[in-house]
């Protein structure tokens, strides 16, 4: 890297910082005062759920858009646009009054944040390349540290309105993106963007490249559905074996917090033994620590077992996503598509198999794919030879 591209590296290094930052405040906050769009739109648990659904559907239409439309001369545009659609979205969800605004404002919420999204994150990876060692650990863990900050914030205004909440989010989003615009601009440099984004590639490798990129989507998808399970079931397990409500909500927050402590450690790990050992130890700890957490049946074991489980996962998707940047904008959508339906799928398929069976038994699903994740990381992730 050439002395005089440090100045602008560290620059685009912090903006991507702050954009995944601020998406985890603004979806943490979206979906924590859900239930109070809900009572405020007098929806019903069936409503809500087309609510949710129609973001849902709206992210994975941004993605795909975002995926075609990811460039690295786009990136300016596209950072800065879809953080002030998002933050204007977010502002139009609070003022919502009936079922059919609320359906229109989640999709389009939806897929502002599916834009961003893959913008972000096709950015890190040349951003990574141009440091020439991994950064997306720290950069997705800000994500996580901002989630935990939106969910902070959303407990402490839990008895305000929701509409002054979002509005209020919405607005220091917006300007921070319009501050950033110019700044913005650094992550398009060309000391920046690395020339194999936009070589051609013959058809052999393409295909190759085209069975590894499901591959590698395949294992975002077990992992995301590892992680919609620990978000919507932690809790559950924990109130199950006798914990009370505070006890209960500190497993999806050990979770997360060890999620975030395995991404800010995991750059250093990923650089030292290499990304597939890296995936393959964690996933093999999230695999073993779950299953013990489960095995235990006591509250500690349990909020033990979750914790491990978030901190084995930590440096899943961050490797994932690096792997399929080799391939361009469009293979990170395409990975990113997957993994958010194992995202979506992940608590229902849960739920289906804890009516036929016990929790911590169906909770041995996300256990069992870590399992096959840490079988198939090298395979994914290591880097064919020519």
């Amino acid at each position: 890297m050439k002395q005089t591209a440090a100045p602008e590296l560290a620059r685009s290094r912090r903006l991507l910082t702050g954009y995944f930052a601020g998406m985890g405040v603004v979806m943490a906050v979206f979906g924590a005062r859900m239930p109070a769009v809900q009572h405020t739109a007098d929806l019903s648990t069936a409503g809500l759920a087309l609510v949710l659904l129609a973001a849902a559907l709206g992210m994975v239409a941004g993605l795909q858009t975002g995926g075609r439309l990811a460039h690295p001369a786009r990136f300016p545009v596209l950072l800065t646009g879809g953080a002030i659609a998002l933050a204007a979205c977010l502002a139009a969800v609070g003022v919502c009054r009936s079922l059919e605004s609320l359906l229109v404002a989640a999709f389009v919420f939806g897929a502002a944040h599916g834009v961003l999204d893959v913008a972000a994150n096709a950015a890190a990876v040349c951003c990574q390349d141009a440091h020439g060692r991994p950064i997306m650990g720290r950069l997705h863990a800000s994500y996580s540290l901002g989630a935990l900050t939106g969910a902070a914030l959303a407990a402490i205004t839990a008895h305000t309105s929701h509409t002054l909440l979002f509005a209020v989010v919405a607005a220091c989003a917006a300007a921070a993106a319009g501050v950033t615009t110019r700044l913005a601009h650094t992550v398009a440099s060309p000391a920046l963007v690395p020339v194999q984004h936009g070589a051609a590639r013959g058809p052999v490798e393409q295909e190759v490249s085209r069975r590894r990129l499901w591959l590698l989507g395949a294992l975002a998808a077990a992992t995301l559905l590892g992680e919609g399970a620990a978000a919507d079931w932690a809790s559950v397990h924990l109130h199950d074996l006798g914990a009370t409500a505070a006890t209960s909500a500190a497993a999806y927050a050990a979770y997360s917090a060890a999620m975030a402590a395995g991404r800010l450690a995991g750059d250093r790990l990923t650089a030292r033994f290499g990304a597939p050992a890296a995936v393959r130890t964690g996933a093999a700890v999230a695999a073993l620590g779950l299953a013990t957490g489960l095995a235990g049946s006591t509250i500690a074991f349990a909020l033990l077992g979750w914790a491990a489980f978030g901190l084995g996962l930590s440096v899943t998707i961050p490797s994932l996503i690096t792997a399929a940047g080799q391939g361009g904008p469009r293979a990170v959508a395409t990975v990113a598509v997957t993994g958010y339906v194992g995202l979506l799928a992940g608590p229902a398929v849960i739920g289906a198999l804890a009516t036929v069976t016990a929790l911590p038994h169906a909770l041995l699903l996300p256990a069992l794919l870590a399992a096959a994740v840490a079988a198939l990381a090298p395979k994914a992730l290591e880097k064919p030879t020519p």
